[in-house]
C-alpha cells in the first residue's frame, strides 16, 4: 500500500490556522473574527480547527507564543561579555531576516486597533514569561524589585510594537544601536538578571572615560559597531 503524500510545500493544519489568525487580525477587528474565517482561510475545516484549538482565545495565545519562540533573543551577559555588543548583535538579528520582521509585523497587530484587551494581556503575560525563562527565574522566585524592573520592561516592549508600524521604515539600526539605548536597555536586562551590575556599570564607566563622557556617543558607538 502506498504511503500517504507529503507535500513539503503544504504546512501542517495548525500553523496554517495560526497563519490565518494574523491575516484575518490584519483585516478586521479581533471581535469580528469567527471560526468559520479561520477555517476557510486556512483551508481546513471545523473538525480540524476543534482538534487543535478549543475556540478562537487558545487560538490567538498559540499564535502569539508561536511568534515569540522563533525571535532572537539576547543572552543574559556574564562577567566576561561585553552588554554593549551583545545589544548591537541582538539589534542585527532581529531584523536580519524577513522572517523575522514577519514576526514582529504579527506581534505589532496585538497592539493595533483591531486588537482586544484580552489579546493584549496576553501577549503581556506572555512577554513576562519569556523575560522570566531567560533570566532563569520563575513568577514566585524574582524578588519585588525585580518585578518592578520586569513590568517595565514588558511596558517598554509593548510601547515599541505600537509604534513599530510607523517607525519600521524610518528608525534605522545605526539609531536602535545608539550607545544611550544600549546603556538603558542592557543596563535594565542586566539588572533583571542574577549577574553581578557592578562589571556592567565599571565597564560602561571605563568606556565613557575613554571616548571622554557624554561626548563620546558616536566613538563609542563606532568602537562596538558591528
Amino acid at each position: 500500500m502506498p504511503r500517504p503524500r507529503r507535500d513539503s510545500e503544504i504546512l501542517p493544519a495548525k500553523e496554517r490556522l495560526e497563519n490565518a489568525f494574523w491575516t484575518l487580525l490584519a483585516d478586521r477587528p479581533f471581535k469580528k473574527i469567527t471560526v468559520t474565517d479561520v477555517v476557510h482561510e486556512a483551508r481546513v475545516n471545523r473538525n480540524s480547527f476543534y482538534y487543535h484549538f478549543s475556540g478562537l482565545p487558545e487560538l490567538a495565545d498559540s499564535a502569539i507564543m508561536y511568534e515569540l519562540d522563533r525571535l532572537p533573543v539576547p543572552p543574559v551577559p556574564d562577567s566576561h561579555d561585553d552588554p554593549l555588543m551583545i545589544w548591537h548583535t541582538f539589534c542585527s538579528s532581529m531584523v536580519s531576516t524577513p522572517e523575522n520582521i514577519r514576526h514582529i509585523d504579527h506581534l505589532a497587530l496585538l497592539t493595533s486597533e483591531h486588537s482586544t484587551r484580552e489579546l493584549v494581556d496576553s501577549l503581556r503575560d506572555f512577554l513576562r514569561l519569556t523575560l522570566l525563562s531567560l533570566l532563569d527565574e520563575t513568577p514566585n522566585s524574582i524578588t519585588n524589585t525585580k518585578r518592578v524592573l520586569l513590568d517595565f520592561a514588558v511596558g517598554g516592549i509593548l510601547s515599541l510594537l505600537a509604534h513599530w508600524p510607523e517607525t519600521r521604515h524610518t528608525v534605522t539600526l545605526r539609531e536602535v544601536q545608539n550607545r544611550d539605548v544600549a546603556v538603558l536597555a542592557m543596563g535594565l536586562y542586566v539588572s533583571m538578571s542574577r549577574q553581578d551590575t557592578n562589571g556592567f556599570w565599571e565597564r560602561l564607566y571605563l568606556d565613557s572615560t575613554r571616548y571622554g563622557g557624554k561626548e563620546s556617543t558616536t566613538a563609542g558607538l563606532e568602537a562596538y559597531r558591528i
